[in-house]
Parts: structure tokens; sequence; C-alpha cells
């Protein structure tokens, strides 16, 4: 399934513009579709061709920092005030007084603050595979998963500046990339003193059957040009993040929601994490969570690797409102 891809640019802040693909009428309910790492805009070219069929207006921005975006060189400007005030920009501009929003991965994190500062911009939400964890007051959020995964964690290895980067850079990009998207342990992502990020991972590099060699060149392009620093400052700004939305703790997300999750996703098998979901944990924080998906057999990059039965499940949600 195709459909025709409008690109354009739109300022969401001073000297910091987005590119913005859309698809489907111009005039149809929108849906704002917000990637993850190592992602664009364009992990969500199949949702975008089922929801313009269906007659939404789906919206795919790269997010500050990818692709053909802008990417401010400061790593405090990828705080989620600044991600969060990037949706909200983009959505005043859509000219529609409220949204849906779809999300995966480091869009999920983001999406679910929408959510939580700006709920009167969301009529409903979709998220995959990062479920929402109410802010730990006594506990920064890298503290807590050293505590849980220990150091190695690669999200703790994230932290360094310049070490993830130069890890990147020993790699051929499309074969990193491959190995990113081929991980299926349905356990945390470690990696042991003396073995590199990309040893690390299960994957062997080869070409996840669910992708394109086309696809992953589009990737590689973006990627060559920008590195991914910016995208890395995401994750160095999780604990400044935790200090910024300190007057929010408490503070439940009252959208109508929706999670998916593959069986498989290295997220979901964190300890602890399964419990949280299915005992009354998220419902706790997010108590208008109306279902919860779990995908057997799939792993993280679940809108690309089941592209038909997400687009499903995006479309039979929103169409409910």
């Amino acid at each position: 399934m195709t459909a025709e891809v409008r690109h354009r640019t739109v300022e969401v802040a001073s000297g910091v513009r987005l590119h913005v693909a859309e698809a489907g009428p111009e005039d149809g309910p929108a849906v704002v579709l917000v990637h993850g790492f190592p992602e664009l805009w364009y992990s969500w070219r199949h949702q975008m061709a089922a929801l313009a069929a269906r007659g939404f207006r789906a919206v795919a921005p790269d997010l500050r920092g990818y692709g053909d975006s802008d990417a401010p060189a400061d790593q405090a400007s990828y705080t989620v005030l600044h991600l969060v005030g990037d949706l909200v920009a983009l959505i005043a501009d859509l000219g529609q007084p409220r949204v849906f929003v779809a999300a995966h991965d480091w869009g999920a994190a983001v999406a679910w603050q929408l959510c939580l500062l700006r709920p009167d911009l969301v009529t409903a939400l979709v998220v995959l595979s990062v479920e929402y964890h109410p802010r730990n007051p006594s506990r920064s959020p890298v503290q807590t998963l050293r505590a849980i995964c220990g150091d190695e964690h690669y999200i703790c290895f994230f932290q360094k500046p310049g070490v993830a980067e130069a890890e990147f850079g020993r790699c051929d990009i499309k074969c990193a990339l491959k190995k990113f998207y081929g991980m299926r342990k349905p356990e945390p992502l470690i990696i042991p003193q003396g073995k590199t990020l990309f040893d690390s991972i299960d994957s062997d590099g080869t070409c996840p059957a669910w992708l394109t060699e086309e696809d992953i060149a589009y990737y590689a392009e973006k990627f060559e040009k920008t590195g991914f620093t910016a995208g890395l400052n995401y994750y160095r700004c999780i604990d400044l993040n935790w200090e910024l939305t300190a007057p929010w703790t408490g503070v439940p997300i009252k959208v109508p929601t929706k999670f998916i999750v593959g069986d498989q996703d290295l997220t979901y098998n964190i300890p602890g994490v399964k419990d949280y979901i299915h005992k009354g944990g998220l419902k706790a924080s997010v108590p208008n969570l109306e279902d919860v998906v779990v995908m057997e057999g799939v792993a993280h990059f679940i809108n690309q690797e089941k592209p038909n039965e997400v687009s499903n499940h995006i479309c039979e949600f929103f169409g409910k409102f």
C-alpha cells in the first residue's frame, strides 16, 4: 500500500524547523506520528498510507535532530519540554484544535509527556513499545535503570558524550542500522565490559525480512548527513527531564489510550515491566487506558515489522472518536 507523500517544513521554535511528511486529505482529522531512535518519519510510511486511505491526514515529522529537520548543537536543547513544544507548534500549524497521536519508542516518551502537559490538544493516543512510568520523586530514571539492569544497560552507556558516537563511527552505517533494527533478544540490551555496542546486539547485521535494501539506504543517507549525536542527546537529557517535570509529579494521563507491544520487545522484557503493564500499574497512571495488545513473536520495531496489523489497530481505535 502506498500513498502520495507531501513534504514541507514547519518552524516550531526560534531557529528550529521540522521536516514534515504528510499523506491523506488536508481536511481530514489529523494524526501526528512520532518516531523513535534511530528512526525517521519514514518509519511510519505504512501507517501513513493506511490512514490516508481511510480519510485521515497523516502527519509524520522528523523530530528535531533527525533527518531533514534542524539539529541544535546544544545537548540541553533536546529536553522533553523542547520536544513537546515542537509538537505543540506543529499541531498549531495544522489548524485543528485537537489531533490524534500515534508514537513509538522515543516518540512514545514524548507523546506521553505531550498528553501529560497538553491533554487539551490530543483526542486519543496509540503508543507502541514504551509504556508510561509516572515520575518517581525519590530516584531519577538513570538511577532506576542502574538499580534494575546495572551500569552496563545501553541507556547508561549512551550517557557518555562521544563514546556511543565513536562506536557508530567504527561501523558501516548500513550495517549498524541493520543490527539495530534486527534486535530480537527478549531481554534488556546490556553492553558487558570489554564488548562493543554492536558486539552486544544479538542481530547478525543482515537486513530484517520486513525491510528492503532501499529502506536501509534511505535511513543511511539521512544518518550519514546528521550523525547520531542529536538522537543520543534525547537519552542524555533523561535525568534533566526528570528535574524539569517535577511540577507534574503524581498527575495522571487522562487521554484515551491504546498500548501495543511485541512480546519479544527488549523494553517489555525489562524486569518488572510486564507486571506493571498487566497488573494495574499502567492503568493507575493512565486511567483511560482502553486496551493493551501484546503481539506474539514481534520485536521492538513493531510498526515496521507488522505494518498492516499495527495500522489496523491505529485506524480502528481512532475511528471510534
